[in-house]
């Protein structure tokens, strides 16, 4: 149930709304439900991310009170946001609950008439929103954007839905753990069986680790601030207005935690580029990279896959702070520019191209410390893209794989002999992550052959982190350690 996709053919429901013999009464329009129910409506047609549709979506619902005298405030910016997220990240639980209150296959109802069931069941079952005003604020919300018609059949299913709680409905839709493990976590945890079986064998283990990672994963992370070295302190950041009740990061000596409500627009230097949102997963691949010991000169590093732009900065700033340059390459243009923008006023030499890193401009054995960041499934992130998980396939691995090992291979041609090349994904993914290396180091694939590179450990760089594993690569985990799921294997080239 929760690998099928969740786009279906338009089918209306309910037929035609009939004039009520009662005087008519005009739906009340709540613009916190319309901004969530139109988010989700971008996300199902356009695939789009709630983190980019979001925020505009926000500053328009502000404009438009404020031009009706009234306000949207920070409260109706964070329900909304929770009613959007939520809905997302429950996604796969809503739809086994929902399909257990109607008359039809889920594929069979209308995508909006969906998406305002979903919202309902969220704000039933995962909120504290009273049950009478989580029916009527759906039905209401159904009633604008839908039409009174189809407003009957949602109140019909959510009054199904209310009448038990979360537990009570997993109890009736979730197949029993010892006769389908992987199942009954995909419907209870809200991910794709796929995705349940591949995070399983990646993290190893019995039951709880696995269930402690889902949960993980359904979780709203910590807006995270990254304070570039030689241009801003964590000490700065945690004094800025709006920072109150920051807190130092866990493990990256430039993060700053920002307090649940906290907005990054707000600090200045994060408005100059002095400091940037930066989840510490990706801070500490950036620092591990520049702490690892190279044999002769330093001068010369590559970030091959920079975009968006956030690692390069700060291997820009670090690289300053030790006199050496920084070339930034990314292959499409429009994410060189971000690039381009977030290491504007590094203070140390760096340069941004548009480059393919699996046909690079760059000689070899030019450089002495190469980031390669490739393209990846982004299951390691999916506590911030929560739909991300609905999107991938088994198969976008197939797709991924061939470009990772070249990039992988170029990243170790473009080294020279004793420099570093840090391999990272935002996966943990075992087809993605140690699979990779292994078929690099020892040569496995059409025309390949075995490449002259050593691993170096990655665990005593990596800030002291605990539960690192056996080594010497790094996989970093949501439940263990607060971050994003990061991927770091370091290899030192030997010939």
């Amino acid at each position: 149930m929760t690998d099928q996709p969740r786009r279906r053919p338009a089918a209306q429901q309910g037929g035609q709304a009939k004039r009520p013999a009662k005087p008519y009464r005009r739906p009340q329009k709540d613009p916190v439900r319309i901004l969530a129910f139109e988010a989700l409506r971008a996300v199902d047609e356009r695939d789009a991310y709630a983190n980019l549709v979001l925020p505009p979506l926000l500053r328009k619902a502000r404009e438009a009170a404020e031009a009706k005298g009234g306000t949207f405030d920070a409260r109706d910016a964070a329900l909304a946001t929770e009613l959007v997220y939520g809905t997302l990240r429950r996604q796969g639980t809503y739809d086994a609950v929902i399909s257990a209150c109607v008359d039809r296959p889920l594929r069979e109802v209308d995508p909006p008439v969906l998406d305002v069931l979903s919202l309902g069941a969220h704000q039933l079952l995962g909120t504290r929103i009273p049950t009478h005003a989580a029916v009527s604020a759906s039905v209401e919300l159904a009633r604008v954007v839908l039409g009174d018609g189809r407003a009957k059949f949602v109140n019909a299913v959510l009054r199904k839905i209310a009448a038990d709680d979360l537990d009570g409905w997993l109890a009736k839709v979730a197949p029993a753990y010892e006769d389908d493990a992987e199942d009954h976590l995909a419907v209870v945890h809200s991910h794709p069986r796929w995705v349940v079986s591949a995070l399983w064998d990646a993290l190893g283990g019995g039951r709880a680790g696995i269930e402690d990672l889902l949960e993980a994963d359904n979780e709203r992370p910590e807006v995270t601030l990254v304070a570039r070295p030689g241009r801003s302190t964590p000490e700065e950041l945690l004094g800025a207005a709006g920072v109150d009740s920051g807190l130092p990061g866990r493990w990256s000596p430039y993060a700053v935690r920002l307090a649940e409500g906290g907005e990054p627009g707000a600090i200045e230097a994060v408005r100059e580029g002095r400091a940037g949102v930066q989840d510490e997963g990706s801070q500490l691949v950036a620092i591990a990279l520049a702490n690892a010991p190279v044999e002769g000169s330093d001068e010369r590093w590559l970030d091959g896959c920079a975009g968006p732009g956030g690692k390069a900065a700060l291997l820009a700033a670090l690289a300053a702070e030790r006199g050496a340059m920084l070339l930034a390459s990314e292959k499409q243009p429009h994410r060189a520019g971000l690039v381009a923008r977030a290491l504007a006023g590094n203070p140390g030499p760096y340069q941004v191209i548009a480059a393919d890193g699996t046909r690079p401009p760059w000689r070899p054995g030019s450089f002495d410390r190469v980031l390669m960041d490739v393209p990846c499934s982004g299951l390691g992130a999916l506590r911030r893209r929560p739909e991300a998980r609905w999107r991938r396939r088994p198969a976008d691995l197939e797709g991924f794989a061939p470009l990772q090992r070249a990039l992988l291979r170029e990243a170790l041609s473009a080294v020279r002999v004793g420099g570093v090349v840090g391999y990272a994904t935002c996966s943990p993914h075992l087809a993605e992550t140690r699979i990779v290396v292994d078929d690099v180091l020892k040569g496995r694939g059409a025309k390949a052959e075995p490449v002259s590179a050593e691993f170096i450990d990655a665990r005593p760089l990596m800030g002291g982190i605990p539960a690192l594993g056996d080594g010497p690569d790094v996989q970093l985990w949501p439940h263990l350690h607060g971050t994003d799921a990061m991927y770091l294997a370091l290899l030192r080239r030997t010939a």
